[in-house]
């Protein structure tokens, strides 16, 4: 096509030029009339786009409220962190798969420079759970539960006692202990993996045990599978999180009731060495469903928070309590929970319902270093140490320290979700804008189960979708009540809430949230629940 050939453009709005024949421009021209029409329609989007974004405020961001710092590690150092402690003198204590014991000098220094790595202790087997009281720093290791102490005080331990050895270790790579800081009576509690993570080869693979300060072992619960993490709530009641395997299929967080059965019946062979739990619970039906076999087995404690597999995460960590009275944002009382493949930290709200623990779980701070094992949160922050061995993760360091602090900014983010014996009642972190929030298009809802079984985890299953009826907000302008027709017993009620915006205009920084529904509230007992 020569240079005087011509195109029919057609340009909306725009009068043909003088001389010009309506419709026939050359090439150079239709191209540049063309690329002025788009260049003033971009500019026109922008200014909209601007527009409609401070209307609705500034898009929120994770690192607007909560913020990561890396705390540089000396060279050398294999920090694979599987325990964290805040030490009276202010130090860092941080405990490695390693079987090693840290001491980190400034912990909390901004920017973390010429920070100082103290080695406390060395030879242990894989520390998953370290704490500081009566003078000692007690360490869960695989194979027992110890006590250290620095007696010339050089910055080294220099004795070491046995506190309790009487669970039994095979050699398998799998066999985990993760340990707590002592409950109100002294007792430390340590949740075994099995061995390989699917049998139970020798005593008490598979248990949690209560070490008294004695160093007497009380069986406490089986049907452990792999644990990631060991906590107590902010009443002292102590959580444990399983991962995704045979009779789970998904990882989960699950409350520890002392008589409990767990759900995995590998380890249930140590019956016969113990009297401590009564009898040996019924064998699950593989193939059921968890509510179901709850409903047979009195024993079985179904899990409080099911973390939908790749949605939440897929290893499930260590566990931490927001105990310091909102220095650390908006979530005091609530559970934090680590993940190691996505590198995350989750957030749990709990409630109790029929006398069994339930509740949701949401995300909340994404991008550390590596994958995420072990919490420690202070008035000051949390600890996050992490570790890729043996999985893999999103972060991409072989293994990191990091800090996350609280910046003062309060995130627009559903505070709370529990159940009502017709739907649920959400409460907000800010006050709420009335119009969205009583909007029902602003939601979607969604329910699933998972298979219980034998095999290897489980695929959502049993899916509904429940209607959304009415969305009453609040009198002072926090909640929400979601009037639901269809709520499932036993399922995942998957909550999006797109549409939900802030008085300010500010859409959630995370508009989505996982209720467990294990039981429903009676209307008695919901009564007693805030408006």
């Amino acid at each position: 096509m020569s240079e005087t050939a011509s195109i029919d453009v057609r340009v909306v709005g725009q009068p043909a030029k003088a001389g010009a024949t309506t419709g026939a421009l050359p090439w150079a021209e239709a191209i540049h009339t063309v690329r002025q029409q788009i260049i003033a329609i971009g500019a026109f989007l922008i200014v909209a786009l601007a527009t409609i974004y401070t209307a609705c405020g500034q898009a929120p961001a994770e690192e607007d409220d909560y913020r990561i710092t890396p705390l540089p590690i000396p060279p050398g150092i294999v920090l694979e962190a599987g325990g964290l402690e805040l030490m009276p003198d202010g130090q860092l204590a941080v405990a490695t798969r390693r079987g090693d014991i840290y001491l980190v000098d400034r912990p909390f220094a901004d920017p973390p420079v010429d920070l100082k790595f103290t080695r406390f202790a060395s030879g242990l087997h894989e520390v998953l759970g370290i704490s500081a009281h009566d003078g000692w720093l007690y360490a869960t290791q695989r194979c027992e539960l110890s006590r250290l102490k620095d007696l010339d005080g050089d910055g080294r331990a220099d004795r070491f006692e046995n506190v309790c050895d009487l669970w039994e270790i095979s050699g398998d790579y799998h066999e985990y202990a993760f340990g707590t800081p002592p409950d109100k009576d002294g007792n430390i509690w340590v949740v075994l993996c099995l061995t390989g993570s699917f049998n139970s080869n020798v005593p008490f693979r598979g248990w949690c045990v209560r070490v008294t300060p004695t160093g007497e072992m009380i069986p406490t619960c089986s049907g452990i599978r792999s644990p990631g993490g060991i906590a107590m709530n902010a009443v002292g009641d102590v959580f444990y999180t399983d991962n995704q395997g045979p009779w789970n299929g998904t990882c989960s967080l699950k409350h520890l009731k002392p008589g409990s059965f767990q759900g995995h019946p590998g380890g249930n062979r140590w019956f016969e060495l113990t009297d401590a739990l009564g009898d040996r619970p019924l064998e699950p039906t593989s193939g059921s469903r968890m509510m179901v076999e709850a409903a047979r087995i009195p024993e079985l404690e179904p899990p409080a928070v099911y973390f939908p597999y790749k949605k939440m995460g897929q290893s499930a960590s260590g566990i931490a309590c927001d105990l310091t009275g909102g220095k650390f944002g908006p979530f005091a009382g609530q559970l934090f929970v680590g993940d190691q493949t996505f590198s995350t930290v989750m957030r749990v709200c709990l409630e109790q319902v029929a006398g069994h623990y339930q509740g949701a779980c949401f995300p909340f701070k994404e991008g550390f270093g590596s994958g995420t094992l072990s919490l420690r949160l202070t008035e000051k922050g949390m600890f996050v140490g992490g570790t890729n061995r043996g999985w893999g993760s999103r972060g991409n360091k072989p293994f990191a320290l990091d800090r996350l602090v609280w910046t003062g900014k309060i995130p627009f983010e559903v505070h709370e979700m529990k159940a009502k014996p017709d739907g649920f009642e959400l409460r907000f972190t800010q006050p709420i804008d009335a119009a969205s929030a009583a909007d029902v298009t602003s939601y979607s809802l969604e329910t699933y189960t998972y298979i219980y079984q034998a095999s290897y985890g489980s695929p959502e299953v049993d899916h509904t979708t429940p209607a959304i009826k009415a969305a009453r907000v609040s009198a002072d302008g926090l909640g929400v009540h979601l009037q639901i027709e269809g709520l499932q017993i036993g399922h995942v009620h998957e909550l999006h809430l797109p549409g939900v915006r802030s008085a300010a205009g500010e859409a959630l920084l995370h508009d989505v949230g996982y209720y467990t529904l294990n039981y429903l509230p009676t209307p008695a007992s919901a009564a007693a629940m805030p408006e």
